[in-house]
């Protein structure tokens, strides 16, 4: 595939941009449902089954459209206690979330699904005020995933009526055909011409910090901000859940995720594993696609990961949720997989839930959902030489010899009359993960506030006091 290409009005094939299981399939009567629910219907039925909460906060949050972190998408386990207190837990969330491809259609005569509801409903509004808005070209600009991001590029040509460029921007390229001058976004045409860019729909994943600046005249959805404020970075994520809860205390609304402990240096690792019961999750702050995330059960797995080298100097431990008989002990008690419901072998399997969202005029919404298991089935017991990761990575994401990335579609659960009932969810576990998708969404985006002055620069001293990580202090482009 060229670096760069011209996308025309017309050339959507929604054949191209889904997996052949998802194209064909029926979505679940329930997730119809839910995805059309009102905001109303959903903050009635959640203060009814959490009479704690504050129906107004709920109300204001779900309300408020989003300044820096318009787009997400949340990784949510399903979850349960000794009590049988069943809750979803937030794992992380993700700026530039995939998802689209493994959605069925919800009305089947619109054919570009959500795709066309993310560019109408969040791209698009970025380009109404004209305010500051530099003249140029559209572009979608990714490093991976192309089956949607054409899907992403043939919409938008579709909805703006205008040709869009497509370009690919790897961070190891020498010679990438995007570059920045003066804060505006230029991209290489076909007569080696610089083409100025207006606005860029961004799918650029892996640490985009390196080569796109913080600060930009380009508008760009997402911005380097929202990853560095916690879409790509769970160090800071974590820090922006903890700060937002102290504000939510009054209201009964919470971030729900396992314990963390950041800031967490090499040596001091075996320590907090050996605190957590000998169980624990580290994971690489600033990795994706379940690159930099380790699963600790055993000894074995904990020599393993102390032998590896790494390029950054801190890390996040959380607290591991497995099975009942060897999960985490944490200051929340000890949590463990409800897992898939048995198959005809009597396994049973972790899956995550991915809720994708994104902010409109009115609020956050609801965009498209999917969930992913694992590998291999959840066991009882741990034996020497199992490999936690087999029984609790569920990531699709497989990177190939020749450095592409693949998916590993055999382990995706689609929200289809077959595959949802496998989930064991219901309704109101859809609207607690939407619930939960939401206040960290709103999280990370207060926290991009919080980092911009009054000029509009970020504080890189106050950056800095939050994740001072030299290597990552190096790459960030200013």
């Amino acid at each position: 595939m060229k670096k760069v290409q011209l996308i025309q009005a017309g050339e959507f094939n929604p054949e191209d941009h889904w997996y052949p299981k998802a194209l064909n399939a029926t979505i679940h009567p329930m997730i119809s449902f839910f995805l059309n629910l009102s905001k109303e219907r959903i903050i009635k039925r959640y203060c009814h089954l959490h009479p704690t909460v504050n129906k107004q906060a709920l109300d204001q949050i779900l309300s408020q459209p989003m300044k820096h972190f318009r787009w997400a998408g949340a990784d949510l386990l399903n979850v349960t206690n000794e009590s049988g207190k069943r809750q979803m837990v937030l794992i992380e969330t993700n700026s530039c979330p995939s998802g689209q491809k493994s959605m069925p259609l919800v009305h089947d005569d619109k054919e570009q699904g959500s795709y066309k509801e993310l560019i109408t409903r969040t791209f698009q509004p970025l380009l109404k005020s004209k305010r500051n808005l530099v003249k140029g070209a559209l572009a979608v600009i990714y490093d991976k995933n192309p089956m949607e991001t054409v899907g992403y590029a043939k919409v938008l040509a579709d909805v703006m009526k205008e040709p869009i460029y497509l370009v690919q921007f790897d961070q190891y390229d020498e010679n990438p055909p995007i570059r920045f001058k003066d804060g505006i976004m230029y991209v290489l045409d076909d007569q080696q011409e610089w083409q100025a860019i207006r606005a860029a729909f961004r799918y650029v994943t892996q640490r985009p910090w390196n080569r796109i600046p913080l600060h930009t005249k380009t508008r760009i959805l997402n911005p380097v901000l929202a990853c560095l404020a916690g879409g790509r970075n769970k160090m800071v994520a974590s820090k922006a859940y903890d700060i937002f809860n102290a504000e939510l205390v009054n209201s009964g609304l919470y971030i729900n995720t396992p314990e963390t402990i950041w800031d967490v240096s090499k040596t001091e690792i075996p320590l907090w594993v050996k605190k957590m019961g000998g169980q624990a999750v580290v994971k690489v702050p600033y990795s994706n696609a379940g690159q930099g995330v380790f699963t600790i059960v055993t000894e074995q797995e904990l020599e393993h990961f102390m032998k590896q080298e790494f390029d950054y100097n801190q890390f996040i431990v959380q607290s591991l949720i497995g099975n009942f008989n060897w999960s985490s002990n944490s200051s929340r008690g000890k949590l463990y997989h409800v897992g898939t419901i048995p198959n005809l072998k009597e396994e049973s399997f972790v899956a995550d839930i991915r809720m994708m969202v994104s902010s409109t005029d009115t609020g956050i919404r609801p965009l498209c959902v999917y969930a992913r298991r694992a590998r291999k089935p959840l066991l009882d017991t741990i034996n020497e030489g199992s490999e936690s990761w087999d029984m609790l990575g569920t990531n699709l994401s497989i990177k190939n010899a020749d450095g592409s990335w693949g998916s590993d579609t055999n382990r995706l659960v689609l929200m289809d009359r077959r595959d949802f009932n496998k989930l064991g969810v219901g309704l109101d576990d859809l609207i607690e993960a939407y619930i939960q998708t939401v206040l960290a969404t709103y999280a990370i985006d207060n926290m991009c506030k919080t980092l911009i002055g009054s000029k509009g620069k970020v504080k890189m001293r106050l950056f800095k006091s939050l994740n001072n990580d030299a290597k990552l202090l190096e790459e960030i482009l200013l």
